[in-house]
């Protein structure tokens, strides 16, 4: 009740009442009513907004804010002959808080409140107060920037970080700064981060009413060991409230419009007790304001809603709430260009809007299906749409405000760098921007559609062709919910001759669906005007195709509905269905999943209308590289749309150089061991390494296997000319390669310091064996007679590693000290061999004896 300028909000235990701050948070105690009732300080309002250009105002759910503080202000001093503009996230918030405050001034909507949402208007020449979606306001701006008669904006339930709630209040900020002075700027919710947002303003003053205007009890029922029993643990929770909470009405927060007709079937048994009645956007007007008001049938009411009733609406007579703690939210891959809905957790801030839609209107329970540990690990907020969103409707949105507006513009989050730059890549190729991202032409005429751009895209490029009817059923059928129940048949040709033919009573058709999407197209249909309502299902995948010029998608090889998309992804069927069989198709929506995504809707196009109509698009080039499949060069003359090869024949023109290219790249993706190493050529290269080893500054070239990999260009490109796939690599001569390595003088020093043959006493030259970390030189014992120390090599500073090999060529002895060997092992060896090799001789001194390379001693 108002008493004074003031709005009293009757509370069931005392509370605390309001704090004012500055920039940095709520501070100071405010007054409050003896029996304990919160207050939203309007007259505070209404002077703080006098005095400075914005103000940030957090306030508990139903505190007013929404309804009562537009209707305070209206007659402020500084705002006589000014408007109000208030946003709200969604067209039913809208709606209803402009018939709330009309009620309130006992006038009907449209007179000095009204409101502007998509495709439906009521005000008048004595509207004081607009209540706007979000979107409104963007237009509003882009038409004229100065937002002439508007004293007021109001970001109602900025919390839910839309994307046109950030690019709105960037806007206007901007507008504030060099156009408009006088603007006010007020941002009000219940879960905010007011600190940012007051940052953001420039220091504005922060309002914080605390405390709930009823008690809420909270009661954990815990989730459900199988999250595929969700919705019947909904339900039996529902049944649970019934009969614990004699009184009140019951909303029920599930997921989305899926879950409520599930969750509604289950309820069936309850009909002739409650009234149960869903409640999400896309249904009839009729069938939402049902759901907010009181039962006419004087029953208990259960609200089975989506997240659209957390915020802004007071649904009459709720008192029980019960919340699954899910949200469908949705999330944009920038790399692959799709959208897909995710079921997430709720956050703590939309857990307690929900929960406090129980204590509007008096003393109330929530029902939350999860534990109280969970509870405590919720996030703080979700996180903002416009870093995980579709940034096309954005980009298109700052090339009309002005080039790089994204860099001038104040944000409490900027849209990431990435995700715009590929929303603006696939803007040009729908011809909206030019090649330094100016608007075009085009671009310009798609901006007021308020539509995404692609389906403004088609909408135009439809008309040009005489299709605007076709188009436009086609725009409604991909923005609103799918008029067959179940998503069946992903052939979108099937859903125009519904959406043409059929009543609404067919099986598998869902009615509401259907009347709503035959709304929107009718709505399009007066918009556009055009040049003839022709077009016939089968053109919708041409149509398409102007929308989805990224979606194109053509059948891979094989028996599996599998298609490679024009962007580069690929798609496919679930399960087999008439439209799986097509060769080519364009698909307009999908999981969204990044590597593959299941199609859900498409529609057949011909290769001769893409040739066609895209041939802006389409690019031919040769294409010369390596096949990992035949392990041989593909020479291949392509025509690309994108990524997507729509034909494809061979080559006979590929220079040597592109060939040899190719080969390279075969080399390096079958790996250094594919080339035929000789033990030759191996035992050059390790002798290399050695001398690296102990000279790294001039010990000779790397050739290592990174090394020569890296470098495949510079010493095997001559060597490759001819080579066309992997058995052509056997005829190159690997030693004869790594010898040009070195220069003449590099290899007289690497054959003095590491050679590959060492003469012994026996006047023998034994190789040298550098396979492992130490070169090893395997020679027989009797060889070595005479000889006193352990041959080396590299001048003398590495030592050999001496197998010393019995007559039969095994060794019998493994040292790198031939002097110790002679002195102490020798005696225990010669007993053994001489008993084994009677024949040969083996002296008692060995160093005094005459080395040998022959096998019998002398007669």
């Amino acid at each position: 009740f108002c008493v004074g300028g003031w709005v009293w909000v009757a509370a069931y235990t005392p509370i605390p009442a309001w704090g004012r701050g500055a920039g940095g948070g709520p501070r100071g105690r405010g007054p409050r009513h003896p029996m304990g009732y919160a207050m939203l300080p309007l007259d505070l309002i209404c002077s703080t907004l006098s005095a400075a250009p914005g103000l940030v105002l957090h306030a508990p759910p139903g505190a007013g804010k929404t309804t009562r503080v537009p209707l305070a202000l209206l007659d402020a001093p500084w705002l006589i002959g000014q408007r109000i503009l208030l946003l709200e996230p969604r067209r039913l918030a809208a709606r209803a808080a402009a018939a709330r405050m009309a009620e309130t001034l006992g006038e009907s909507v449209g007179e000095t409140v009204g409101y502007r949402i998509r495709f439906e208007t009521k005000v008048g020449p004595r509207t004081r107060i607009e209540v706007v979606t979000e979107g409104i306001l963007t237009r509003m701006l882009q038409e004229d920037a100065a937002l002439p008669g508007v004293g007021l904006v109001i970001f109602d339930e900025f919390h839910e970080r839309s994307l046109h709630a950030d690019l709105g209040l960037a806007l206007c900020l901007e507008t504030r700064s060099v156009l408009r002075e006088n603007l006010k700027i007020l941002v009000m919710s219940a879960t905010l981060d007011g600190v940012s947002v007051s940052r953001l303003l420039g220091g504005a003053e922060i309002l914080s009413v605390e405390g709930r205007a009823f008690p809420v009890q909270t009661r954990f029922l815990g989730r459900p060991a199988d999250p595929r029993r969700l919705l019947d643990a909904v339900a039996a929770a529902v049944f649970q409230a019934l009969e614990e909470e004699p009184t009140g009405d019951i909303l029920v927060f599930l997921p989305g419009a899926g879950e409520i007709r599930r969750v509604e079937s289950l309820l069936s048994a309850l009909r002739e007790e409650v009234e149960v009645t869903p409640l999400y956007g896309d249904l009839p007007q009729a069938a939402q304001d049902r759901a907010l008001r009181r039962s006419a049938l004087q029953r208990r009411k259960v609200v089975l809603s989506t997240s659209i009733a957390e915020t802004s609406l007071t649904i009459d007579g709720v008192r029980v709430v019960i919340d699954c703690g899910r949200m469908r939210v949705p999330r944009f891959d920038p790399a692959s260009g799709m959208t897909r809905l995710e079921t997430l957790p709720v956050s703590r801030a939309a857990a307690d809007q929900r929960r406090g839609r129980a204590g509007r209107q008096s003393p109330g329970v929530c029902y939350r299906l999860w534990s109280e540990p969970e509870d405590r690990a919720l996030t703080p907020f979700s996180t903002p749409e416009i870093l995980e969103a579709d940034l096309m409707p954005l980009a298109l949105d700052l090339a009309r405000w002005g080039l790089g507006a994204e860099q001038d513009l104040a944000w409490l989050d900027a849209p990431p760098a990435a995700a715009l730059a590929r929303a603006r890549e696939v803007l040009r190729e729908l011809g909206a921007l030019d090649e330094t991202g100016r608007l075009t032409r085009h671009g310009r005429a798609m901006n007021p559609l308020a539509l995404h751009p692609r389906l403004a895209h088609m909408l135009l490029s439809a008309r040009e062709l005489g299709w605007s009817g076709l188009a436009c059923d086609l725009a409604a059928l991909l923005s609103e919910r799918d008029i067959l129940r179940g998503g069946r048949d992903a052939d979108i040709r099937l859903r125009l001759e519904v959406l043409r033919r059929d009543s609404g009573s067919s099986p598998g058709v869902d009615p509401a669906a259907l009347a709503g999407v035959r709304r929107v197209a009718k709505e399009w249909r007066r918009r556009l005007g055009g040049n003839g309502d022709g077009g016939e299902s089968k053109d919708a995948g041409l149509l398409l195709a102007f929308a989805y010029p990224d979606r194109i998608a053509r059948r891979r090889p094989g028996g599996e509905p599998r298609y490679a998309l024009s962007g580069g992804r690929g798609a496919f069927f679930a399960t087999a269905e008439p439209l799986s069989a097509e060769d080519w198709l364009v698909v307009a929506e999908t999981d969204g999943n990044r590597r593959e995504a299941r199609i859900f809707r498409a529609a057949p196009v011909a290769l001769a209308d893409i040739k066609h109509h895209f041939a802006s698009l389409v690019r031919e080039e040769d294409v010369v590289a390596w096949d990992a499949r035949e392990e041989s060069v593909s020479a291949r003359r392509q025509q690309k749309l994108l990524h997507l090869v729509i034909e494809d024949r061979p080559l006979t023109s590929a220079t040597p150089e592109a060939l040899v290219a190719a080969m390279i790249e075969g080399v390096r993706s079958l790996g250094i061991e594919s080339l035929p190493w000789t033990a030759e050529a191996l035992t050059f290269r390790r002798r290399v390494a050695l001398l690296r080893a102990l000279e790294p500054d001039g010990g000779g070239p790397d050739l290592s296997d990174e090394a020569l990999l890296e470098s495949l260009e510079t010493w095997a490109g001559a060597a490759l000319q001819g080579c066309m796939r992997r058995a052509h690599l056997a005829r190159l001569d690997m030693e004869h390669l790594m010898r040009d390595h070195l220069s003449w003088a590099e290899a007289r020093h690497l054959d003095a310091m590491a050679p590959t043959h060492v003469s012994v006493p026996s006047g023998s030259r034994i190789p040298v064996d550098y396979s492992g970390e130490t070169p090893v030189l395997a020679v027989r014992l009797q060889e070595m007679f005479g000889c006193s120390d352990t041959p080396r090599i590299a001048g003398g500073k590495v030592p050999l590693l001496l197998h010393l090999l019995s007559p039969a060529r095994r060794p019998v002895q493994v040292t790198q000290d031939l002097a110790g060997f002679w002195k102490t092992t020798y005696r225990e060896v010669k007993a053994d061999l001489k008993g084994r090799y009677p024949r040969h001789w083996w002296p008692d001194d060995p160093l005094q004896a005459e080395p040998t390379a022959r096998v019998k001693r002398k007669s």
